[in-house]
């Protein structure tokens, strides 16, 4: 990269205009809040880009070698690339990479002088709001030339010298106590202190500074570190701990696991579907709920937490309302429609949805600020850096070589304060939380990314599907039926036979093969979904690779024999039956003075308890009731397949990683808006009409980059109109700070009161 280039720009907005669009769409892309909304041409875009939030955003996308190649230009100032990787402690090849990426981010510009800074960025590094650097104050305006500065070193005692660094060492500031000051009488130094200042190797700090604070000037710093910024290398990177593994075990793993989340979340959406847990006050899902989840899914709480979370996120779980009108957790249509999806596309859509999710499943069971319990599904369970973290956890993971495995949890988590040293302390909780997360859903498996778990992250939903599909077992159609009522499936099922055979069994053990288990009250619960004897023989006879064993034959028939003998109603309720002996076992039960039950006739039993309270308590008591209508048919229950209306949204078929295609294409139509807007700007007639507020935002920027006084109409509070040459010194929350060559002093002006701003040389 040559600084002194003869296309080097004037200004920042000079350089983005000179940019190819390809480099200004790749700006477009990582810093997006630059495109939203669309700026006008590359001044007010290079002036959104100065601005203090989009500064502070750009600075959490780089890396601790990044940060601190930016921390050297705020020292030096204005310098060559070639003196840059002169004085940055790190690889020439790193530092040159950095500085690219620096400019590239329009964090820095390449001035006809050198590399420059933003000078936004430099009052964020020096005021220490963009974290540690490496502590140095920016070289003085007018340095002591570096022999002299070098001859002053080395004659100072040990004891100064000692002192010097030990300032360094400690942010570059101290006070001078009952020292005296170089304004004091000559004479032979009293202390280590009076000698540094002497020396001129501590100054007096500005006037921002307590009285009595002095600092190391910049050029000072480097000298005592060698001409280097920092005294470690910048670009050590930490290593992370793995161990040796083989990687088709880790590819099985995560298959299984893609295999279980699958499974998992349809028969989580299903269970919704017949028994929807009802929605709390605040939104969430009920820490009774979730266990119950859990139990039914086979898994503990945190996973439960997971798999319920994602499948939210992906549209496949939303809120309506129950049969009675109650606000529930429901599954919605597009739940029917992924059900229907190859295994592979339904596990991608969940996978691809926890990468971009800013959901937060791990906070599930902890506790706020305030000691309150965080529950799954409530609004505020989310946060901006989840997406990035599980993103740069897993693109780290990537470069793990096959055959090795992450052994160490913290090396990791270490690793990820180097690639990102701003981020908040959430993020190491982050990063642990993406790699179980990964591993339930079979992103991860054993510490390590299998194919398509780095294909999810590197290449898209489609590469990754692509490579899970082979690996995964082929959907079977049928089970193997065994005497001691038990199925067994060798394979994962057919979504459709999986679901009815849930309805007529229930899951013993889940696995490569599950097992299911036939009993009375599974049998009850597909009659009491509608079936008949007949239907359930046809289904068993139909998925069953082996004879039907004559005792699940025996239970069937003796399940619908019994079943609905008895016929429930309101009264509040009543019972009815056609054979009076049935009635009488019932009125002759120890436990039938809870249900309420009064005889009114030889076949008809009337009851205190509604008939939803009733119809279970009869089935504890042995009875197999079914619901009779007001027509006196029989009221199907238990096989409404519930479903929450939800409005239709745009959703993109991607992770949303940036660089995706529709991203691409819609950064690209930015650019064309900002060169039209460009080229609109160069036909303008210069002094046509007033400014715009960000059309002065965009000029009085300009002149803080350079350096430049300027001339500007200002209107006050009381309508005046007046010409006032400053020279601008920062803007930011609409108010320009700018020395006043009138006043001679430092004055603030609201930026929305200034009608133009014309270069002091202007003619």
């Amino acid at each position: 990269m040559s600084s002194s280039s003869s296309t080097a720009g004037r200004t920042l907005a000079d350089r983005l205009r000179a940019w190819p669009d390809e480099r200004l769409v790749r700006l477009l892309t990582e810093r997006a809040d630059l495109g939203t909304p669309v700026p006008a041409d590359s001044g007010q875009l290079a002036s959104r880009a100065a601005t203090r939030t989009s500064l502070l955003r750009a600075l959490d996308l780089l890396t601790h070698a990044e940060l601190l190649v930016l921390d050297a230009l705020v020292v030096l100032g204005q310098t060559s690339a070639e003196d840059l990787v002169e004085r940055v402690s790190a690889d020439p090849a790193v530092t040159g990479a950095a500085a690219h990426r620096l400019v590239d981010l329009a964090l820095v510009w390449e001035a006809p002088g050198g590399l420059r800074p933003l000078a936004a960025v430099t009052d964020l590094l020096t005021s220490g709001a963009a974290g540690p650097g490496s502590g140095l104050r920016p070289v003085s305006a007018d340095p002591l030339p570096p022999a002299t500065l070098a001859e002053r070193l080395a004659a100072l005692s040990p004891e100064a010298r000692a002192l010097a660094d030990h300032v360094d060492a400690h942010g570059g500031r101290g006070t001078t106590g009952s020292a005296r000051r170089p304004s004091a009488p000559q004479g032979e130094p009293a202390s280590p202190v009076e000698e540094l200042l002497a020396a001129g190797v501590l100054v007096p700090a500005g006037s921002d500074a307590p009285p009595g604070t002095v600092e190391l000037p910049g050029e000072v710093g480097l000298a005592l570190r060698g001409g280097r910024t920092t005294r470690e290398p910048v670009d050590a990177v930490p290593a992370l701990g793995t161990t040796a593994r083989d990687a088709r075990r880790c590819e099985q793993a995560a298959v299984g696991a893609a295999t279980e989340a699958v499974r998992r979340t349809e028969q989580l959406c299903e269970a919704w579907g017949a028994d929807p847990p009802v929605t709390l006050r605040s939104g969430g899902l009920a820490v009774r709920d979730l266990r119950a989840t859990a139990t039914l899914l086979g898994v503990g709480e945190a996973d439960a937490a997971v798999l319920v979370e994602v499948a939210a996120a992906a549209g496949l779980l939303a809120v309506g309302t129950d049969l009675e009108g109650t606000p529930a957790w429901l599954p919605t249509p597009a739940y029917d429609a992924w059900s229907a999806r190859d295994q592979a596309q339904r596990w991608t859509l969940l996978a691809a949805t926890w990468l971009s999710t800013s959901r937060v499943p791990g906070l599930v069971g902890g506790r706020d600020h305030a000691g309150k319990a965080w529950n799954a599904l409530v609004p505020e369970l989310s946060s901006s850096l989840a997406p990035e973290t599980r993103r740069v956890a897993l693109a780290e993971l990537a470069g793990v070589e096959p055959g090795l495995a992450l052994a160490d949890e913290d090396s990791l988590v270490e690793r990820l304060r180097w690639v990102r040293p701003r981020r908040p302390r959430l993020r190491d909780d982050l990063a642990r939380w993406a790699l179980r997360e990964a591993a339930v859903l079979g992103v991860a498996g054993l510490g390590a990314l299998p194919p398509h778990g780095r294909a999810l992250v590197t290449e898209g939903v489609d590469a990754a599907a692509a490579r899970l599909e082979p690996l995964l077992p082929v959907p079977v159609e049928h089970v193997l039926l065994q005497a001691d009522l038990t199925a067994v499936a060798p394979g994962p099922l057919a979504p459709e036979v999986a679901r009815e055979l849930g309805l007529v069994a229930d899951v013993e053990s889940s696995g490569g093969a599950t097992v299911y288990r036939f009993t009375p009250a599974s049998v009850r619960r597909a009659l009491d979904a509608g079936w008949a004897a007949a239907d359930v023989h046809a289904f068993v006879g139909r998925v069953s690779a082996t004879p039907v064993p004559q005792p699940l034959t025996y239970l069937v028939d003796d399940a619908a024999r019994t079943h609905g003998r008895v016929r429930a109603g309101r009264a509040s309720s009543f019972l009815r039956a056609d054979d009076e002996t049935a009635l009488a076992e019932l009125l002759s039960h120890p436990r039938a003075g809870e249900l309420g039950l009064r005889r009114l006739a030889p076949t008809v039993v009337v009851s205190d308890l509604e008939v939803e309270d009733l119809v279970p308590a009869l089935r504890q008591l042995g009875a197999a009731p079914v619901v009779e209508g007001a027509d006196g048919s029989v009221h199907v229950v238990g096989t409404t397949r519930q479903r929450a209306k939800v409005a239709r949204t745009a959703r993109t078929s991607g992770p949303g990683a940036p660089g995706s295609a529709l991203g691409e294409e819609h950064w690209a139509e930015v650019a064309r808006a900002v060169r039209a807007g460009d080229e609109a700007a160069r036909h303008r007639p210069t002094l046509s009409a007033p400014l715009s507020p960000s059309g002065s935002l965009a000029a009085l920027r300009d002149a803080v980059e350079t350096g430049a006084t300027v001339t500007i109409s200002y209107v006050d509070s009381h309508g005046a109109r007046s010409e006032r040459l400053v020279r601008p010194r920062r803007v930011e929350g609409g108010t320009l700070t700018a020395w006043d060559h009138r006043a001679d002093d430092l004055r603030t002006f609201a930026v929305h009161r200034i009608t133009a701003v014309r270069r002091a040389d202007a003619s």
